[in-house]
């Protein structure tokens, strides 16, 4: 009994050290669209990307135009059960912005990788940002399918990070008024 409480301990804590000295948020291994959206956008919000949205109401300002610096929330669908998240980091046009996300597309053949400044195109009826087509590597031009988008998140003006020794989108939007390369 005291052996399997010892087994159980150490595990815990090697689990819990893991995570820790990790930090999946900046691992070269493979990272999922949440932690690097969080981390670029300054929002502050954990759990799927498909309750983003719902999480971000009353916490952060929500709305159907892209921004510098906002997280596109990617509803969820059959092909993507779980959502997505990705960071504005340019507009275009009033139809087309540029994204930084990451585990998209699959790069050298490993998905959990980041793209910077990709092409997002509203491809909705109405020109309302309701459904996206997003840059996809491995055919070298925008997705095939189209995804339905929630909307933006906005960060709040207090909301930035740096991510090893990098200004985010979130600080550059506030420090410059825009975002470059």
């Amino acid at each position: 009994m005291m052996k399997s409480m010892v087994r159980t301990a150490i595990a815990a804590l090697a689990l819990l050290a893991s995570t820790v000295v990790s930090a999946p948020a900046f691992s070269s291994t493979y990272l999922q669209c949440v932690p690097y959206a969080r981390a670029a956008s300054g929002i502050q919000l954990f759990g799927n990307a498909r309750d983003w949205w719902q999480m971000a109401a009353g916490r952060y300002e929500r709305g159907r135009t892209p921004r510098p610096g906002a997280v596109m929330q990617f509803a969820a669908t059959r092909a993507m059960p779980i959502g997505h998240v990705a960071v504005v980091s340019r507009i275009v046009s009033d139809r087309e912005v540029l994204i930084s996300h990451s585990n998209w597309s699959p790069i050298n053949g490993r998905r959990g990788q980041i793209e910077r400044n990709v092409r997002a195109v509203d491809v909705s009826a109405a020109g309302d940002w309701s459904s996206v087509r997003v840059w996809y590597a491995p055919i070298r031009d925008l997705g095939l399918r189209a995804n339905p988008i929630n909307g933006f998140i906005y960060p709040n003006a207090d909301s930035s990070t740096t991510i090893a020794g990098q200004t985010t989108i979130a600080q550059a939007q506030t420090q410059t008024g825009s975002v470059g390369n």
